[in-house]
């Protein structure tokens, strides 16, 4: 029986208010909570209390929603809770924050400055402690790398998309110099992320939800031990050599999730 039956449809619809209902709920409980972190951990390095609070709220969310099913291939290196990496990945939806909450180690996210400005969620990216940036506004863009920097050199891992914005095609699009800049000027490695599935989930300019699995692969780091600004292009045509190379079907959706990757997302702090 074909899935796209009317009664396939009312199920999508009634489980995607379903969604909405409850990721408001939720941000209605997390929000004060996460004032109050905010209030006392303000000075704290790396704001990692609260951005964890922000992932909890990332992953519980989509957790309750029967309408996305996630998952983790691979494993961060050993000593991402104690070593600050550049994170990058590609992006194919604003599903995609929810799927990298299920990532057991912490980060602070670089993300548009108009998603701060929106209601709830960007009070919720806010009270977490992540860095807005202005696209176009070289202010804004140099206010970032500085709060990057300083990030990094506290030990706590930066994310990026290095896209700039998500793919309206699901075509790994170019990627900016930006994330590599930074990396190569703070000496830390570069960990890519390959992405698959959350465009069905939430695919760009779409109110709805989509019903569909997800998974994010967690690839090999990439050092920048030597490299100086002239080695920015080379790093960034090898990360995005690796992140096209793992966008495909994952393991996880031919039912042989590994043990190890379902522990990691579940390990959440």
């Amino acid at each position: 029986m074909s899935s796209s039956t009317p009664i396939s449809h009312l199920r999508r619809a009634a489980l995607g208010l379903y969604t909405y209902a409850e990721f408001f709920s939720l941000a209605l409980v997390f929000l004060p909570i996460m004032a109050v972190v905010a209030l006392f951990k303000r000075r704290e390095a790396g704001r990692r209390q609260r951005g964890r609070w922000m992932r909890r709220f990332g992953k519980l969310t989509s957790q309750l929603t029967p309408l996305w099913r996630f998952h983790v291939e691979g494993e961060g290196p050993k000593d991402i809770q104690g070593r600050a990496y550049v994170v990058v990945s590609n992006h194919l939806s604003t599903a995609d924050p929810f799927l990298l909450c299920h990532l057991p180690w912490d980060m602070r996210w670089v993300a548009k400055r108009e998603v701060f400005r929106q209601p709830v969620t960007g009070w919720l990216i806010s009270l977490g402690g992540d860095i807005p940036l202005e696209r176009g506004n070289r202010a804004s863009v140099e206010q970032m790398f500085a709060e990057a920097q300083e990030t990094l050199a506290e030990g706590m891992s930066v994310m990026l998309f290095p896209e700039g914005t998500r793919s309206s095609d699901g075509q790994l699009q170019e990627f900016k110099d930006g994330a590599f800049e930074l990396a190569i000027e703070a000496g830390v490695p570069v960990l890519p992320l390959a992405i698959w599935g959350t465009r069905e989930c939430r695919p760009k300019g779409s109110v709805w939800f989509g019903d569909a699995d997800a998974v994010v692969r967690v690839l090999e780091p990439i050092s920048t031990e030597g490299m100086t600004a002239a080695d920015v292009q080379d790093l960034k045509a090898r990360v995005r050599e690796r992140i096209a190379a793992a966008l495909t079907r994952p393991r996880a959706l031919d039912g042989r999730l590994e043990t190890k990757g379902a522990a990691n997302a579940a390990s959440l702090p």
